[in-house]
């Protein structure tokens, strides 16, 4: 199956309600096989496990109607959080092309459960679950006052996010691949991606933000600069390197890698 990223992109958002419906053979089956061909430019494998809810006991507050959940691991390398932000997002993507719904849960969820279902190893993280199934035409109180807490369909204005040569000079208009950026999701819509271009070169930053604190060992707004790095990169090609041009930036803002493009 040939997969329109670029659309799927612009239509896929969260879904925290199900129809309680299972997913099929077919579909469960065509997920599988595309997970097998899941590769992040950092090299670092991510592993994904469909796991049953009522054969598990897993469950998330903020879910209603899934029967399935996609667990995933890591191991505990450097980058690990930017390579599985991005091998997560490629299922999630690939999902929707089959009507498949998902969100993306870090919090609300209890760990041990859900690490348990899957034997997770001492030195591999369990950093993000999702839910599966095809979703409701209506929204549970919860799943509505969440969208409504995190506005996830709102963005930043595409010149507070992208620069020209610098952080000091906004880009003034954004191309195909850095719409898609802007597009992605992001832990409480916080959007933390910066993106300085130079000629043909396009520099990721994270900015962390302040006070931030989500509780884990990992850098959650790294896993959010992994998925961003995998929009631009479903849009265009591009060569991937991580060589830190030196541009100045506050402490508050960290490079993380640099897409060339032809």
């Amino acid at each position: 199956m040939v997969v329109d990223f670029k659309q799927i992109i612009k239509t896929r958002k969260s879904f925290r309600t199900f129809n309680e419906e299972k997913i099929s053979k077919n579909d469960i089956n065509k997920l599988l096989e595309y997970i097998q061909t899941i590769k992040n430019p950092y090299g670092i494998p991510v592993n994904f496990y469909i796991r049953d809810c009522e054969e598990c006991g897993l469950s998330s507050p903020v879910i209603e109607g899934e029967n399935e959940y996609v667990i995933a691991t890591v191991p505990d390398v450097e980058h690990c959080e930017e390579a599985f932000g991005y091998s997560f997002e490629m299922m999630v993507l690939y999902a929707w092309s089959l009507g498949i719904g998902t969100t993306w849960i870090g919090g609300t969820l209890d760990r041990k459960v859900f690490e348990n279902a899957i034997d997770l190893n001492d030195d591999e993280l369990m950093m993000i679950v999702s839910p599966l199934g095809y979703p409701s035409d209506d929204h549970s109180k919860v799943d509505k006052k969440l969208r409504q807490m995190v506005q996830g369909d709102e963005r930043f204005p595409a010149t507070e996010l992208f620069f020209d040569g610098d952080f000091n000079t906004p880009l003034i208009s954004s191309d195909e691949c850095l719409e898609a950026v802007r597009w992605a999701p992001s832990a409480a819509n916080r959007q933390p991606w910066r993106v300085v271009k130079q000629d043909n070169k396009y520099h990721f930053y994270v900015r962390h933000t302040e006070g931030y604190s989500s509780g884990v060992s990992w850098q959650v707004q790294k896993i959010d600069l992994g998925i961003a790095i995998c929009h631009f990169m479903c849009v265009t090609d591009g060569e991937f390197s991580i060589d830190n041009p030196g541009i100045e930036a506050d402490d508050h803002t960290e490079y993380i890698a640099t897409i060339t493009c032809e």
